[in-house]
């Protein structure tokens, strides 16, 4: 019996090292287009605004304006995802939203910046809880954390590496009678329309289709998911639309809106709080920003695979939003008295808000399965991205009143500092915050 056990935990192992290395490659390289796309607009900005005349508060609607557009077709697009599968949903979703962000580049007043941001978003929702969901399907619930972790690292990495290509790009002004901005967003959305082409043929929707599994592979990988999904969801099967009224899925869309707030706050408003310490130029700039980024990035696994070891993901998610709170605070009262202080602090900031992504989106994750799935991690996702629109436009219209960042850095510290809390009372009481209570009852019914 013990030697059947080994078997299987071995054939387990084989089976997920070959999904990480077929799936993770391609679904972290889509998003960091993807991230690198919605947010080049910060990086933009300085030129754009002077270009276009718009003021901090316009600038900031308009990238707002892009989670409307997201959260408004999140839920129905993860439903096409369910129905149609990952590989087709997704090539769907990035050409248009390529295109669409090359369009950006044919911006020429208000009116045509907040409609190619609206639509942009419109074009890109789903992609994110679509891989989520995607995810569900090919890792046990205990082990998402950490495969998260490893998407998440996206996001600092595509600013880190961002932030300087988006600074030289810049400095194309006046080439093929373009400025610098325009060349911004063509060069840097067409990856996803090339890779929109390609992924249908890359992709694998689900492991009882990988022709790269052998059969007990297969097996072994999807009891291992089944015995997951019983134990920590306890088998919520709910309809599509119900699960948009559930309770706990309806908590983590709003605990997610406040992790949220610090994501796109922190990551529309750097290059401008970057600004106030001194006069750089793009490219210098760029150099400063990608600092916090590269801090974070050297943190994210190693704390989701610890969420994921320990069980404790609220605890961990709770501990990140206050060392973020933390940094932001410091940074808004040291920003023009001692700006390598204030960097420092926005590094701690960046590193507390991306290493709380993983942990904290693996707990609804492992809510519910099938088409509840797809539907409880979309209204997840749907909710959480309304952050992405209100923490730009708040943040732009305290900047816009009070003449600098610190205001606004300090709405975003106290957003992250109830979310923590509030994160650590609701989700460390349940089974998926706290897979320990799981371990707890296993063994008790195992000594029965």
């Amino acid at each position: 019996m013990l030697q059947q056990v080994q078997n299987s935990a071995l054939v387990l192992e084989q089976a997920l090292s070959k999904v990480r290395w077929r799936i993770l490659p391609l679904i972290v390289l889509l998003y960091f287009i993807a991230y690198l796309d919605r947010n080049n607009v910060a990086f933009a900005k300085d030129q754009m605004s002077a270009d276009l005349g718009f003021s901090a508060q316009v600038f900031g609607l308009g990238a707002g304006l892009f989670f409307i557009g997201y959260t408004l077709f999140e839920i129905p697009s993860n439903a096409g995802m369910y129905r149609f599968g990952a590989r087709r949903w997704i090539a769907r979703i990035l050409i248009p939203w390529g295109l669409l962000a090359m369009g950006m580049a044919f911006v020429t007043g208000t009116a045509s910046f907040y409609t190619v941001r609206f639509l942009l978003g419109f074009a890109e929702a789903g992609f994110f809880p679509a891989v989520v969901f995607y995810f569900t399907l090919w890792f046990p619930a205990r082990q998402r954390a950490a495969m998260l972790g490893i998407f998440v690292l996206s996001q600092p990495v595509a600013n880190m590496l961002g932030a300087p290509l988006s600074g030289l790009i810049l400095e194309m002004h006046g080439i093929g009678g373009l400025d610098g901005w325009q060349w911004l967003y063509l060069i840097e959305g067409l990856p996803a329309v090339i890779l929109g082409v390609l992924t249908p043929f890359l992709l694998t929707d689900r492991p009882s289709e990988a022709k790269w599994l052998t059969a007990e592979e297969k097996q072994v990988l999807q009891t291992a998911i089944d015995h997951d999904d019983t134990v920590i969801t306890s088998n919520r099967e709910h309809s599509f639309l119900s699960t948009l009224k559930d309770p706990a899925a309806l908590a983590y869309s709003f605990l997610n809106f406040g992790m949220v707030l610090g994501i796109y706050g922190l990551g529309f408003w750097l290059p401008t709080i970057v600004d106030e310490m001194g006069h750089f130029s793009d490219f210098h700039r760029g150099l400063i920003v990608a600092v916090p980024y590269l801090v974070a990035s050297c943190f994210i696994i190693w704390w989701s695979r610890r969420a994921d070891r320990t069980g404790k993901r609220a605890a961990h998610v709770a501990v990140s939003l206050a060392l973020a709170a933390i940094g932001l605070l410091g940074a808004g009262y040291t920003l023009t008295i001692n700006p390598v202080l204030a960097l420092a602090l926005l590094s701690l900031a960046a590193v507390g808000i991306f290493t709380a992504i993983g942990p904290m989106l693996s707990m609804p994750a492992s809510l519910f399965k099938g088409a509840a799935a797809a539907a409880g991690i979309g209204l997840v996702n749907a909710i959480g991205n309304v952050g992405g629109f209100v923490s730009p436009f708040v943040v732009g219209w305290l900047t816009d009143t009070t003449g600098s960042t610190k205001a606004g850095l300090i709405f975003l510290s106290a957003s992250l500092a109830i979310t923590a809390f509030v994160t650590f009372v609701y989700a460390g009481r349940r089974p998926e915050g706290n897979t320990s209570l799981v371990r707890t009852a296993e063994k008790r019914k195992e000594m029965i």
